[in-house]
């Protein structure tokens, strides 16, 4: 079994800074049907303190996302006749991905065929860091081992059913046998992994996270969205992926907790998250 992982430390903002030194998140989400997923997505980067964000999404989409995500720009990308990303944005992406410091891919794309043989080569021909998610993790179920294509680093976000999914096997049930698939896949596809739910694990495959914040409240729609956002940024600021993922999940159990204090777990929706960062911030920093 892999070495348990700390917590990393969260590195004060500079007072000489500016947004470019918190890095740049490309954010490729969101379909006619689903736009909340990409706008959840975004204002979890946002909020996570990206300092550029680029929403990258279905053209028809564009408009009903940017309302709710004032503070980012956008890149409208081809679109099949339902609204679903279309594989004339292949080129697209992978010249707005050119300048970012990590790329967030999946949270509602949905799953036409078209969309999935897009994802699939994006998967393999993105450079940078990237965050693979929801349906991005569902379109590569069937080719797992394009991951192994990659240089750059990885980190997948599954749920137990999207975990099963990718390695075949049953989905994981109890605290071992959770860590015990975590690391296995850590292991298998070269990436950091975190596999979602009560006490989330994070791993490499090499170290192990098992995460104690957050509460039920928190299985409700839309807050694996925010989780994306959140690693996408802590992806593009920090060394070491492993660490990078083990801060936005606890981060983002933290601001459950806080939102679950203010508001009661079964009326807690994934956009309370994003209003409880800066408490779940100081929290996490050891200040209240």
């Amino acid at each position: 079994m892999a070495r348990s992982a700390h917590v990393p430390r969260l590195k004060p903002r500079e007072a000489d800074s500016h947004k470019g030194t918190y890095g740049r998140v490309l954010i490729v989400a969101g379909s006619r049907q689903m736009p909340g997923a990409a706008a959840l997505a975004a204002l979890g980067a946002l909020r996570g303190g990206a300092g550029l964000v680029t929403v990258a999404t279905p053209e028809s989409a564009l408009p009903l996302i940017a309302p709710a995500v004032t503070c980012a720009t956008y890149l409208p990308l081809p679109e099949s006749a339902r609204g679903f990303l279309a594989p004339a944005a292949r080129r697209l992406v992978l010249e707005r991905a050119d300048a970012a410091d990590a790329v967030v891919l999946g949270p509602g794309l949905g799953m036409e065929r078209g969309t999935v043989l897009t994802v699939r080569r994006l998967v393999a021909a993105i450079e940078e860091p990237l965050v693979l998610d929801a349906d991005g993790l569902n379109a590569i179920a069937a080719e797992p081992q394009v991951l192994l294509t990659r240089s750059a680093p990885t980190v997948l976000t599954p749920h137990p059913g999207e975990l099963m999914r990718l390695d075949g096997e049953p989905p994981p049930r109890g605290r071992t046998e959770r860590r015990r698939r975590a690391e296995q896949a850590a292991s298998r596809f070269r990436a950091v992994v975190c596999l979602k739910g009560h006490e989330t694990v994070v791993t490499d495959g090499q170290a192990t996270y098992v995460n104690d914040t957050g509460n039920p409240g928190m299985a409700s729609g839309g807050t694996g969205d925010v989780l994306a956002g959140l690693t996408g940024t802590f992806l593009a600021q920090m060394d070491r992926p492993l660490d990078a993922a083990i801060a936005a999940v606890r981060l983002h159990g933290l601001a459950g907790d806080v939102a679950a204090r203010r508001l009661g777990q079964a009326a807690l929706i994934a956009s309370d998250l994003l209003e409880a960062l800066g408490e779940a911030f100081a929290r996490y920093a050891g200040k209240r």
